[in-house]
């Protein structure tokens, strides 16, 4: 599956948004490529990009980074057992990075402008509103991780297209938002998604959910954003999530992999033990082991010794990376969903949102409800004494821990989830300090403009540093 992905549009970032190829293209047409295809034939691989190539951050062409798996890094979730310096080293350049913005820009970000684009001139709307959705998905993914990055200039042509600032961008994400829960109550038209929708098998009621609980999301990135206020926002998210994700299976899970040669998860490749290996950090897997927290064998393996062990990130690599604890089948099995946004991360929104507008009371029956929604989708029984245990011990909110609990929990909750690079960066939670040995002397704060931007489109905003923070990220 992941091969087809990377298939559907071949050509460079360049060469998609330049205008020279275009004489050609219509002359030497290709019967066994046509320019126009059905909504249907774009929407799987886009659907499929997006949680494969982003959200799981696997990529099958050349030894390149992508933004998942580093931010684990970063995030010190994950480790990779080799001699320092390396991404969880802080060591990322540049190039590391061209793949993953060409299969953002390329693959991505240009197959929703084609299917929206087609959804609009032929008033299939409900291909509209999962364009829409979509692509303010990974609009926010790639803007969270860069800061200033190409939208309104980069699809009309420009050979030089310059960086939308951030804020103008949210503003984007929440206007696509928007339009697609307005087209959500116009009449699908004569074309409607079902088995082609890989995600939600065309249940709309869902797509408006998600988006929703996404517009949730992105008023919460700006808590600490220049000239926004933390209540006002979390006021707008507890408006959205009225009508986001009400129960689990409303979730945004992508479950159409299998152990199908091309088709696994993207976390079964990204842990395979030739890639790299990564394996759990000691970060992760001690705060685990000290909170006695009852998902601990589901999300990880024992390593070889027979105990949960973790690697510090910067010693030296052990001989056999098997001592190391790995991240176990209910995320990287050939068949594992792969979370785009889950009813937990709802849930703890919601108990932060509800914290900073009515204190730690208010929040913490929703608090309790987030855990337990994550502790039942591992197949914990929430009535059995290990998961009573674990909640007695940190299940109490106080006016000077909530933030820091509820962080905590959304942390092992969204296990692997890009998210929690977003989270650390706004709350300060997990408490995280810098690696041994990095190659930066703190820790990093956003990814590095690609070499093929920094040689082909400079732009100002590509001299910060991984160091440097993204604009709403203020101190």
């Amino acid at each position: 599956m992941k091969k087809i992905i990377n298939n559907i549009l071949p050509l460079s970032l360049v060469l998609l948004l330049g205008t020279g190829c275009k004489k050609y293209l219509d002359v030497n047409k290709d019967p066994n490529n046509p320019a126009d295809v059905q909504e249907a034939l774009i929407l799987a691989p886009a659907v499929t990009g997006v949680s494969t190539n982003l959200a799981g951050g696997a990529l099958t062409i050349g030894n390149y980074g992508s933004a998942a798996v580093i931010t684990n890094y970063w995030t010190q979730q994950l480790a990779i057992n080799q001699l320092f310096p390396q991404y969880d080293t802080y060591r990322v350049r540049p190039d590391d990075l061209d793949q993953q913005f060409l299969v953002i820009y390329s693959n991505i970000l240009q197959n929703l402008r084609i299917l929206n684009n087609k959804a609009v001139s032929q008033q299939h709307h409900s291909y509209g509103v999962i364009a829409k959705v979509l692509t303010a998905y990974t609009l926010g993914y790639v803007t969270d991780l860069w800061g200033d990055v190409p939208f309104s200039k980069a699809f009309d042509g420009a050979l030089h297209p310059t960086y939308d600032k951030q804020e103008d961008v949210y503003k984007n994400i929440q206007a696509l938002l928007d339009s697609a829960i307005t087209e959500s109550t116009l009449a699908p038209g004569s074309s409607k998604p079902s088995s082609d929708d890989l995600l939600y098998k065309g249940n709309m009621t869902k797509w408006v959910k998600f988006a929703y609980s996404l517009k949730a999301r992105f008023y919460m990135h700006l808590t600490k954003a220049p000239g926004y206020n933390a209540a006002t926002q979390a006021g707008l998210a507890l408006t959205a999530l009225q009508k986001g994700f009400s129960v689990q299976s409303d979730e945004a899970n992508f479950a159409a992999y299998s152990d199908n040669s091309g088709s696994e998860s993207p976390w079964y490749e990204n842990v395979d033990p030739t890639a790299g290996p990564t394996v759990l950090a000691s970060t992760f897997v001690n705060r685990l082991m000290t909170n006695n927290d009852p998902r601990t064998d589901v999300l990880i393996t024992t390593g070889s010794g027979g105990n949960f062990q973790g690697r510090v990130i910067g010693t030296n690599p052990a001989p056999n990376f098997a001592v190391y604890s790995a991240v176990n089948d209910f995320y990287a099995g050939a068949g594992s969903a792969q979370p785009l946004m889950t009813y937990s991360e709802l849930l703890f929104l919601k108990a932060e949102a509800v914290f900073r507008v009515s204190g730690a009371a208010a929040a913490n029956p929703i608090y309790i409800n987030a855990i337990n929604s994550n502790m039942s989708k591992l197949g914990l029984d929430t009535t059995s004494a290990p998961v009573l245990t674990y909640l007695a011990a940190r299940g109490t909110l106080t006016a000077g821990n909530a933030i820091q609990r509820i962080m905590e929990e959304k942390n092992v909750a969204n296990f692997l989830s890009i998210e929690n690079f977003t989270d650390w960066r706004r709350t300060g939670f997990p408490t995280l300090t810098i690696v041994q040995n990095p190659y930066v002397p703190s820790m990093p704060r956003r990814l590095p403009y690609p070499l093929a931007e920094l040689t082909s489109n400079p732009q100002p905003q590509q001299n910060l540093q991984i160091t440097d923070r993204v604009w709403w990220d203020a101190q």
